[in-house]
Order: C-alpha cells, then structure tokens, then sequence
C-alpha cells in the first residue's frame, strides 16, 4: 500500500472517530433495540461518504505519520462527536424526564413499559412517547439532518482545532435549559390538571373528613389524563419534533 492509500485509509478513520462517538449517543441510532451491526454499518457508511469532504483537510495532519499525533487526534475526534451527540440526547432525556412527571401525575407510573431509548424499563406513556418522537425523527428525514450537521460541525469545529471542553460544556448547559423549559411546556397541560384535582380533593376533605379523598380522586386523575392525552398528545409531538428539528438545523 503507497503512501497515499495509507494516507487515505487514516483519514477515513479520524472521520470515523467523529461520526462514530456522535451515533453512539444520538437518539434514534444509540438506541440498544438496534443490532450493534446495524449501528456499526450506519456510522461506516456515512463515515465513507463524508471521508471524501475532508481528504483536503485532515490528511496534512496525517503526514507527520507519529502514532501519538494519530491516537491525540482520534481521541480529540471523539470527544467531539460524543458532545455533538449528546446535546441531541439531552432533547430525548427531557422528554423521559417530562414523560415521568406527566405517568405519576395522572397515576399511570405503576404500568411500566417496554424500554425504548434507555436500557431500564419507564412508564407505559413515558415509553408510548418516546417511541412516538423516534418515529417522528424518522419520518420527517430528521435522521438526514443528523448527517447534515455532522458534515457541517467540520466548518464549526474544525479537526486542526482540537476539543475544546469549555466550549462543549457551555453548550451542553445552554442545550440543557432549552430542552427542559421544552419539556415543562409540553408537561405543563398536566401538572397544572395533576395540581388542580388534588388541591380540590384537598379541600375537599378538610370540608367532608369523612371522604376517602384518595379513592375518589384517583379516577378522576386517570380519566381526566387520558382524555387530556388524547387532546393534547399530537401538540405535544409536534412542539417536541419542532424543537429537536431547529437544533439539528442551527445547532
């Protein structure tokens, strides 16, 4: 193998490290549904395909040929993608997160469901939308836009820059606060339902002690919740989709 090929072969593979440590955490593709093959095909795949963009940019940092210069660059590569993955993470982590509160506010957090993007089982509703939103992803060739802002994190963060952990620690705050105030406003419709129920059945027992406000209230707050859900459920995706979409575009 001559110098170029070799040269070629070693920048596919600092692409990898990028495309790599960003599909192993992003929602949709880190998901443990998904055969470990599948996933390794997906990430050499776009690896092969993005190699092509950056021949001109990464392969001078490769003729120095040091194992050392090559493991630092790899190691910087992903730790960069795994930040880029993450801060989609966050997105889906929030929703779980909001998708607890709303299954404990109605009284649906007994009913555990079949784990979607996390290894540990969550709540019938809660796994009902993640599993909605992962659908959505797809549908609406959000996954594309994953592969779209992974060529252009190349112009953003440059190989010859290196990781820059400040940088890559303030984003993950600012991405944080954005997707949990996202998810209070999806939630919100409930907690507010959750919050009006039990302070009526509140006073409710103080004015009649003699109620089983517990039993009583629990109907309510299991009906009045699923036909919340099915008024607001479609809204909830779409502002959640929305939102997910304008971060994968602007970043």
């Amino acid at each position: 193998m001559n110098d170029a090929a070799s040269l070629s072969v070693l920048t596919a593979f600092v692409v990898f490290s990028r495309i790599g440590a960003c599909l192993l955490v992003m929602p949709g593709f880190s998901s443990p549904r998904i055969p470990v093959q599948v996933r390794l095909f997906i990430a050499v795949a776009v690896s092969l395909a993005l190699t092509p963009l950056q021949l001109d940019i990464v392969r001078p940092l490769l003729v120095d040929g040091a194992p050392i210069h090559l493991l630092r660059l790899m190691g910087s590569e992903m730790f960069i993608g795994a930040a880029i993955g993450l801060l989609g993470r966050v997105f889906f982590t929030a929703l779980e997160f909001i998708g607890v509160a709303i299954a404990m506010s109605v009284g649906l957090s007994s009913n555990l469901g079949a784990p979607i993007e996390a290894d540990e089982s969550l709540p019938a509703l809660t796994t009902l939308m993640t599993l909605a939103a992962t659908a959505l992803m797809f549908l609406t060739d959000l996954h594309l836009e994953v592969f779209r802002a992974l060529q252009a994190s190349y112009a953003n963060l440059p190989v010859t820059d290196g990781f820059a952990p400040q940088f890559a620690l303030n984003q993950l705050v600012t991405k944080s606060g954005e997707a949990f105030m996202l998810a209070l406003r999806i939630g919100s419709p409930f907690l507010i339902f959750s919050l009006v129920v039990n302070v009526a059945m509140g006073l409710l027992g103080k004015v009649v002690p003699g109620i089983q406000t517990f039993f009583l209230a629990t109907p309510f707050l299991l009906i009045g919740g699923l036909i919340l859900l099915s008024l607001v459920f479609k809204s909830m995706l779409l502002l959640f989709i929305e939102a997910f979409g304008r971060f994968l575009v602007s970043g």
